[in-house]
């Protein structure tokens, strides 16, 4: 997704607030939510903010967000996370979304987009001359089965041709969109078939009443010519059976005596259900370990070792695999262990050189390391041996420690700046 900003300075209102009506939906939508969960509402007040404004202005961002108890930046966050909401100024009488989704594009949306492009602006997101179109490119918007179409406001127009989005364009400039009718726009009902329906052309297989006219008049016609071939009556449904009670277990476990519940239609005394109780089989480790005579159609013992061997390559999870033992760490005593030097007044802030945190500068003070100079100054093998002892792998190689330290140590920041063009981190 690409990176969306709120508009520009120049454009942005001063103030927001809401007109009466939106303010009295806003405080429903804050009922909603639970206490203390009141900030769940910031979407649908923020879509309550568009629609009266046309798009997401940086005041309304704050003004709700006020309302809400909650930082700026959080609004900020949302407002910018979700397309639907516009971040600059859009069309005053009509926004179109055209659907550039895999099936509207095999149906011609490209074609549709280069109409917004004739006839408003070449650019998404810039509104015509007057000021009162615009459009965009978006993702599904949900009538695939009628692509192409577009979105204005809260209708979808579908079936669309080049020269019908160009009519309901000129119709929404000329400020008649109301006029344009939502939905197919070659004659066909919803998604049906373009030719018609074909298939669940008429009730009489699923409405009742129509297969009793049915059997009705066939017995009349049986009746009346009984030589006659007359079409075979829909059978009635078959009358609704009451569930059988023969697979309930003969228990008196607690869970289905009957004794127990209440209130109940039967009562019958522990004693009595435990004597029509059928007691579990006696476990039988020898009649366990037999096949049983469905699956292997005789009656043997099993063989064989109880688990099979794992083959040699055998694929296993990474996280079941053990872990290769971690490298010893260098010894301090090694030549190549770079010199320290004692604690100067005056210690350098070996954090400016990136992929130096507190913990690092810690440990390399603990070594004796404090200046931007001792850093600097460190040939291949000094480097290699930090880079073991920090288990850094290649590290200090690849954020060059050395020259960002010689820029550090020759001017500070602003050499630092000069050298690498941004400031140190």
């Amino acid at each position: 997704m690409s990176v969306r900003r709120l508009a520009e300075q120049a454009v942005q209102p001063a103030s927001f607030a809401f007109n009466r009506a939106n303010a009295a939906a806003a405080k429903q939508w804050i009922k909603k939510y639970p206490k203390g969960r009141e900030q769940s509402a910031i979407i649908p007040l923020l879509m309550l903010a568009q629609e009266q404004e046309g798009w997401v202005t940086k005041a309304a961002i704050e003004t709700i967000s006020d309302m809400l108890g909650m930082p700026y930046i959080r609004g900020l966050e949302v407002a910018t996370f979700y397309t639907q909401y516009q971040l600059n100024p859009v069309g005053t009488r009509a926004h179109i979304q055209v659907c550039g989704t895999t099936p509207c594009m095999l149906r011609g949306s490209e074609a549709l987009m280069d109409v917004c492009r004739s006839k408003i602006h070449h650019d998404q997101f810039h509104t015509n001359d007057k000021g009162t179109l615009s459009w965009e490119e978006v993702e599904c918007l949900g009538a695939c089965v009628n692509a192409p179409m577009v979105m204005i406001f809260k209708d979808t127009f579908e079936d669309l041709t080049p020269e019908r989005l160009a009519e309901i364009i000129d119709l929404y400039g000329a400020g008649k969109g109301a006029t344009v009718t939502p939905g197919p726009q070659n004659g066909r009902t919803t998604s049906e078939p373009i030719t018609g329906l074909t298939t669940l052309t008429s009730e009489k297989a699923i409405l009742k009443s129509t297969r009793d006219k049915e059997a009705k008049a066939a017995t009349k016609a049986a009746k009346a010519a009984p030589d006659a071939i007359v079409a075979e009556p829909v059978p009635a449904p078959a009358a609704v059976v009451a569930p059988s009670k023969a697979s309930k277990p003969k228990t008196d476990a607690p869970e289905t005596s009957p004794a127990l519940k209440s209130p109940s239609p039967v009562k019958v005394a522990p004693a009595v259900e435990k004597a029509a109780s059928v007691s579990a089989p006696l476990h039988s480790a020898a009649n366990a370990n037999k096949a049983a005579p469905e699956v292997e159609k005789v009656s043997k013992q099993r063989s064989g070792p109880k688990y099979k061997a794992e083959p040699a390559a055998a694929f296993k999870a990474p996280e079941a695999k053990v872990p290769a033992a971690k490298p010893a760490k260098p010894s301090l005593e090694d030549k190549n262990r770079p010199a320290g030097i004692a604690k100067p007044a005056l210690v350098d802030d070996l954090k400016l050189i990136s992929g130096v945190g507190p913990k690092i500068e810690g440990t390399l003070h603990s070594l004796g390391i404090f200046t931007f100079a001792q850093v600097s100054s460190w040939k291949k093998a000094e480097r290699e041996w930090v880079d073991g002892y920090l288990s850094f792998h290649g590290r200090i190689e690849r954020d060059d420690w050395v020259k960002q330290a010689k820029a550090l140590a020759k001017g500070g920041v602003a050499e630092y700046i000069r050298v690498f063009g941004k400031k140190p981190v």
